[in-house]
């Protein structure tokens, strides 16, 4: 079956004109003008990605993200009404999987959605591995660590299913980011770090005394957590 996406936006003309346009790709597409509607649709219909304004009534966008993150891993692309920085890097802290600044041209939006689910379906294709305490699956994306889930966004899992796939090789920035957007992005970037500072936190990982994720310094990251 064709994925399914939910678009939570306040503009009914833009939710239209996305669900043509998606739809015309082959995507299944649900659509809600209010945060508390899209939620509930969250739950009703299980969409594989969601496209979440941040400007909304009652509830913005952040709020929204985070009351997903509560319950769901499910991939969310942010729509900012500026390209402002600090809304990126506020999305990106609360779990957002990317973000795209309106106006904007549906191909970029089609290309990023198709980015995301690639990665998705490519991590579920994948076994499972054991690195002492962590356990990665990677057919259903998630990770534990003794034996509690680490509730990773598609992001964190995507960075650790990335560095966890090359045991002992060290990644830079600019690869992390080519791997979280699927896309040439600037050259120093705040959201990997930032994604990384989230992934350690949810391993327990302690950037002094690493036994998962060692920061390179001038270089990037690399995994050293040992298989078993």
């Amino acid at each position: 079956m064709n994925p399914l996406i939910l678009i939570i936006d306040d503009d009914e003309k833009l939710n239209r004109l996305l669900s043509d346009y998606l739809n015309d790709f082959g995507y299944r597409t649900l659509t809600a003008v209010h945060p508390e509607a899209g939620l509930n649709r969250l739950k009703e219909a299980s969409p594989n990605l969601v496209i979440l304004d941040v400007m909304m009534p009652d509830m913005n966008g952040f709020e929204v993200c985070k009351a997903i993150r509560q319950t769901s891993d499910v991939p969310i692309i942010m729509l900012t009404a500026r390209g402002d920085l600090s809304d990126r890097v506020v999305g990106l802290e609360i779990g957002a999987d990317d973000y795209l600044a309106k106006p904007f041209e549906p191909r970029e939006l089609a290309a990023r959605i198709q980015s995301i689910l690639r990665r998705t379906a490519k991590m579920g294709s994948q076994d499972s591995v054991a690195f002492g305490r962590l356990h990665i699956d990677f057919a259903k994306r998630t990770a534990s660590v003794e034996g509690t889930d680490t509730d990773l966004t598609t992001n964190e899992f995507t960075a650790l299913a990335l560095l966890a796939g090359s045991p002992g090789k060290v990644f830079d920035r600019d690869e992390i980011l080519q791997e979280l957007r699927g896309m040439d992005c600037d050259a120093f970037n705040r959201s990997v770090d930032i994604t990384m500072s989230r992934l350690r936190q949810k391993l327990d990982d302690d950037p002094k005394n690493p036994a998962f994720i060692k920061t390179v310094w001038g270089a990037g990251y690399v995994f050293i957590g040992q298989n078993q």
